[in-house]
């Protein structure tokens, strides 16, 4: 019985992390609506991505042990974020599938740490949160690479109101001038082993509480 109780709580965990993952990813790409906080909006977007793909990828692949399940659960967000905007997209929604397969090459720096290290737990929270952290807001780039020109696009489909913390006082083309990208990457580093410890810690919450 408590095999089955701690294996469905597993599951339940990987579900409420993917699915959250994935509420909070799916307007990654609406930083090409506010083209006034576009870099602003991109290097959060970034972070917030790292961080909510690498706590769960961490629990799911220390829970299983073994490397390769942090790239399936980045499939498991990719998916679940196709059939969501796929829907938005039927609606008229702007969407490009290219947008969400970049989670993917930084699952397989996790995994690939994880396998390196002969699965050394600290190895993958220090090594793998400084990997993920870094890299995927370079993958991320991908996004205003290959999406419409984010002008024509934002004209093409305007938002009919902006919510007040993010309409623009003035332009901010500036903002974050040095680069987006270093600085979702410096950040991302430092909070990426952060959370790689959470889903670590996870699991370990969740044999303790099934034991209990």
């Amino acid at each position: 019985v408590m095999v089955w109780l701690r294996r469905c709580t597993h599951y339940l965990f990987i579900v409420v992390v993917a699915v959250n993952s994935t509420l909070l990813t799916i307007n990654a790409g609406d930083y090409i609506f506010y083209t006034d906080w576009a870099w602003t909006s991109y290097t959060v977007f970034s972070i917030s991505q790292t961080l909510m793909l690498i706590v769960g990828a961490c629990y799911y692949l220390t829970f299983t042990g073994v490397p390769g399940t942090a790239t399936y659960y980045a499939l498991i967000m990719t998916v679940y974020t196709w059939v969501a905007k796929g829907a938005w997209f039927s609606l008229g929604y702007p969407y490009d599938f290219i947008v969400t397969p970049v989670w993917l090459p930084s699952a397989m720096l996790l995994d690939l740490v994880y396998w390196a290290t002969k699965k050394n737990k600290h190895s993958l929270i220090l090594f793998g949160g400084v990997l993920v952290g870094m890299s995927l807001p370079l993958f991320n780039m991908v996004n205003l690479i290959t999406v419409a020109d984010p002008l024509e696009t934002a004209f093409k489909y305007p938002r009919p109101t902006l919510p007040p913390y993010m309409t623009p006082i003035e332009p901010q083309v500036g903002k974050f001038y040095n680069s987006p990208v270093a600085l979702g990457a410096g950040a991302g580093a430092v909070l990426g082993c952060t959370f790689a410890a959470l889903g670590c810690k996870l699991n370990t919450w969740t044999y303790r509480w099934m034991a209990a």
